[in-house]
């Protein structure tokens, strides 16, 4: 009976390098994707509020939100919008949802003749709860 030696083979060696290349891609994906976003989070509209002790945030769960700017221009959200247009996005809402609440932002400097006129076009529209939004007053 002989007795042999059985060579052992070794296996691969681990492997010591990380491949940077999927990293650097998803990053620069990544990069880009904030690039394009971050601009369009940031409010295009720029109204000076009225300042206030009671401004508290509303906790409506649907709501359209209103605004007018200093130069009497209205916007739904932050889209610009003229009074037909304006009618049928309130008469829209008012038809999926007549209980809506209109969270309306003026500037302090709209004449109050101007913000009733769109208050009764809201109200001719078929919404009836009706916000002010009012920045809290600094302390």
């Amino acid at each position: 009976m002989a007795f042999g030696r059985l060579e052992r083979t070794t296996g691969p060696q681990p492997m010591s390098d990380i491949n940077m290349t999927p990293l650097i891609d998803v990053m620069l994906v990544l990069l880009v994707i904030f690039m394009i976003t971050a601009p369009l989070m940031t409010s295009a509209l720029k109204l000076d509020l009225p300042k206030t002790e009671g401004a508290q945030p509303s906790d409506a769960p649907q709501s359209i939100a209103l605004a007018i700017d200093a130069q009497g221009q209205m916007f739904v959200g932050d889209e610009r919008v003229d009074e037909d247009v304006l009618r049928s996005r309130v008469a829209e809402a008012a038809r999926l949802n007549p209980s809506t609440e209109v969270q309306l932002r003026a500037d302090r400097s709209v004449p109050y003749g101007r913000v009733a006129e769109l208050i009764g076009l809201v109200q001719k529209g078929g919404l009836s709860r009706i916000g002010f939004v009012a920045e809290p007053a600094a302390r």
